[in-house]
Formats: structure tokens, C-alpha cells, sequence
């Protein structure tokens, strides 16, 4: 057994990589790297078994802006073991690891664990943290122009890259920069509809479900009311529209405990770093 970190340029072990996080969560990462988005950003620190991955801890690097301030960061994701290696402290080792490497390189590490690992990472120094979900009843439907995008053709993915990679943070007060490769794994994956509102320049990603409206993201080059732009997706029958980031105002807006499958830690790497309470980490930047 060998540590190696990043498989991506090596096809044998990238293969295995994906064939375990088939296994472990029932994601593949073969799109996301053939079409470009598996950058220097998204590194793994994995064991290797001859040509196999057997454990793996990958870190993705983040740009924070909280409270208006430049804030850098990695989460940690994508944490897996064959099932042949399990209960011999893998995990634990590549962690310590990735800690020893970043340490003194970004201001905290956080990370998003399922219900049976809640007792792991707080060994760590890794402590729980809520979110908060914010939420508003909308005002008048306005008139938006806006064109679904189709990710199997290049050129809509190509825009909405572009505008992801680029944006501005969603919010000065908790927002991210530098996260398009995540943002396209969402866009790729997931069965949220993406749709470009072409007059505002922006690329949003939202679901309607009856008289509830969730608004996953908003990815502009230039800053927007995110509050005018989610009232026009809003139609006649929306009632709630549910904000999964936190948006620049909040004033007047239902605030309630997040409650998600996964539980959001955070472990400061300098003193009075991190991540604020009452904050909604942007679900298209989770990893």
C-alpha cells in the first residue's frame, strides 16, 4: 500500500477512483473530468493498492467571502474506503495528512458528514455547526426572459461555466468565489433545472414544487437583486421561495434551523476563523 495524491492524470487509478465513489455513494466523476472541470482545486489524497484505490480523503480548495472579507479555505469531501480496508484507520491517516499539508495555508476546513460518521471528526477538533435556511413569501410575479440550458450541448455548458467560474460572490456577507467546477457537477448531476436569464446576464438554478419555489443559485458576473430575481422565477402559484445560500439582504425573511441529511463541521485553523452562525453554506459549492 501507497499514498498518492491526485489520481487525476493517471487513467488506471482515476478509473478505480470513480468506480469507488460508484460504489461508496453512487456518484461517477467520468463526465465532470472529461469535460474539463476536474481542476487543480479538487485534489485527492488516496492509498493505492497496485492499480486500486482503496481509501480516499479529497480536498477542494475554496475562496470565501465573509462579511465582506477574503477568507480561503478547503472542504473536505469524497471520503471512502473499499470495503476490504474499512476499520483499519485509513481514513483517520489520510486526514491527519491532508491537516499536516493545509494547515498553515488556509484560515479553516470544513466539511459536510452523513449521520454514521458524526463521531468521527470531532477527534479531530472538528466541531458541528447549524445552518440556517432563509425563506420569503414573494410580492407580484414580474416578467423574466430566461432560456433552459441543456448540458449535453457544448455550448450551454460553456455559458454556464463561464459565468460560474467568474461570478461574484451570490452574498459580500457569506459567498464564495472560484467554485465553478462544483457548481457544474451540480449542473451535470443533479435534477435541478438550470435556465439563463439572458437580459440580467445570469445563470440560475432552481426547482418549483407546488406552491414552494427553491432557489439554489444565482451566478452573475455583475451583482443582482437576488430577491427581485427570485420573485420574477416566482409564477402565480408560489407561495414560499426557499434560498439555498444566504442572500445579501435578509430583512423581513423567515429564518429556520436547516435540516439536512448531512451536518456541517468546521474546525478553525486560526484563531477566530470559520464559518458564522447564522449562514447558509451554497448548496451547488457543497461537496
Amino acid at each position: 500500500m501507497e499514498f498518492r495524491k491526485n489520481v487525476r492524470e493517471n487513467q488506471n487509478l482515476r478509473d478505480s477512483f470513480n468506480q469507488l465513489a460508484d460504489d461508496t455513494f453512487g456518484i461517477h466523476f467520468g463526465q465532470w473530468y472529461e469535460r474539463g472541470y476536474w481542476t487543480e482545486k479538487y485534489v485527492p489524497f488516496s492509498f493505492i493498492e497496485g492499480d486500486r484505490v482503496i481509501a480516499n480523503v479529497s480536498v477542494n480548495l475554496i475562496d470565501f467571502t465573509i462579511e465582506g472579507e477574503e477568507k480561503k479555505a478547503i472542504q473536505i469531501g469524497t471520503v471512502m474506503t473499499h470495503p476490504d480496508y474499512r476499520n483499519r484507520g485509513l481514513s483517520k491517516d489520510l486526514l491527519v495528512k491532508v491537516l499536516d499539508e493545509y494547515r498553515d495555508q488556509v484560515d479553516f476546513v470544513y466539511l459536510f458528514a452523513n449521520q454514521n460518521v458524526l463521531e468521527f471528526y470531532p477527534k479531530f477538533g472538528f466541531r458541528a455547526q447549524q445552518e440556517t435556511l432563509f425563506s420569503m413569501v414573494p410580492g407580484t410575479a414580474g416578467e423574466v426572459s430566461m432560456r433552459k440550458l441543456d448540458m449535453e450541448e457544448k455550448a450551454d455548458r460553456d455559458l454556464a461555466y463561464g459565468i460560474a467560474r467568474d461570478r461574484l460572490p451570490v452574498s459580500t456577507r457569506f459567498g464564495m468565489r472560484n467554485t465553478g467546477e462544483l457548481f457544474m457537477f451540480y449542473a451535470l448531476y443533479s435534477f435541478l433545472d438550470l435556465y439563463y436569464l439572458e437580459e440580467e446576464g445570469t445563470v440560475v438554478m432552481f426547482q418549483r414544487d407546488g406552491e414552494r419555489l427553491d432557489l439554489f443559485d444565482v451566478a452573475c458576473r455583475e451583482t443582482v437583486d437576488v430577491r427581485k430575481i427570485a420573485e420574477k422565477l416566482a409564477d402565480d402559484d408560489t407561495r414560499q421561495i426557499v434560498f439555498h445560500f444566504t442572500p445579501e439582504e435578509t430583512e423581513g425573511m423567515r429564518t429556520d434551523v436547516f435540516e439536512g441529511d448531512e451536518v456541517l463541521f468546521v474546525l478553525p485553523m486560526k484563531i477566530g476563523e470559520g464559518i458564522p452562525e447564522g449562514v447558509k453554506h451554497p448548496l451547488t459549492a457543497q461537496a
